[in-house]
């Protein structure tokens, strides 16, 4: 019995390894996603006011 549970501990690791990988993979995907659509707002609401674009302020603001 114990080495049965031993060999499909062994079998099933890398499989569920797999899939953790790819889940965390996707929640990182996700919340890059997320800022990247943060920062493209940010740079259109900066824009219709006429400044900047926002690495350019995150630049000047870090140099003052």
């Amino acid at each position: 019995m114990f080495v049965t549970h031993v060999v499909t501990t062994v079998t099933r690791w890398p499989v569920e390894s797999q899939q953790r990988a790819r889940r965390n993979a996707m929640i990182a995907s996700t919340a890059l996603a997320q800022r990247r659509a943060e920062l493209e707002d940010v740079e259109e609401f900066l824009a219709s006011l006429g400044e900047s674009s926002a690495p350019e302020v995150a630049a000047q603001a870090a140099t003052s």
